[in-house]
């Protein structure tokens, strides 16, 4: 038995605003080998959020016309996605083609590379261990 002064959550969904969150959703939902899973109204009716499920855990992508990405790496970023693959190279290659795009700025040396995902949120993709 646990004592109940100490909290012992588990995450189970990410919240991710973007000018468009169908779009962004489309491409995590694409980069993640998954399908939007649910579409939510906004207080008018209109699709403004968009779930997606993966491995026990909801990701939603939400609509805000007034988002702005963080101006990296100028500005700290408040958080960002890494994501592994097999074939790094080959998934940046698809990645890419699905619109993200590549920053000049990579501090990741031979460890991760930084893409922009249509947003323009930066994420980390990686070898999988």
């Amino acid at each position: 038995m646990s004592d109940s002064s100490t909290l012992a959550g588990k995450i189970s969904c990410h919240a991710i605003w973007a000018q468009d969150g169908r779009r962004l959703a489309e491409f995590y939902a694409a980069a993640l080998g998954t399908v939007i899973a649910e579409a939510y109204p906004d207080e008018e009716g209109n699709e403004a959020a968009f779930a997606l499920s993966l491995q026990g855990s909801m990701y939603v992508f939400y609509t805000a016309k007034s988002f702005k990405a963080t101006r990296w790496p100028e500005e700290e970023l408040p958080f960002h996605l890494d994501i592994s693959f097999d074939d790094v190279p080959a998934a940046e290659k698809q990645l890419l083609a699905l619109g993200a795009t590549k920053p000049a700025h990579q501090p990741g040396g031979e460890s991760w590379t930084v893409l922009l995902d249509p947003s323009g949120q930066p994420f980390c993709i990686n070898a999988s261990a």
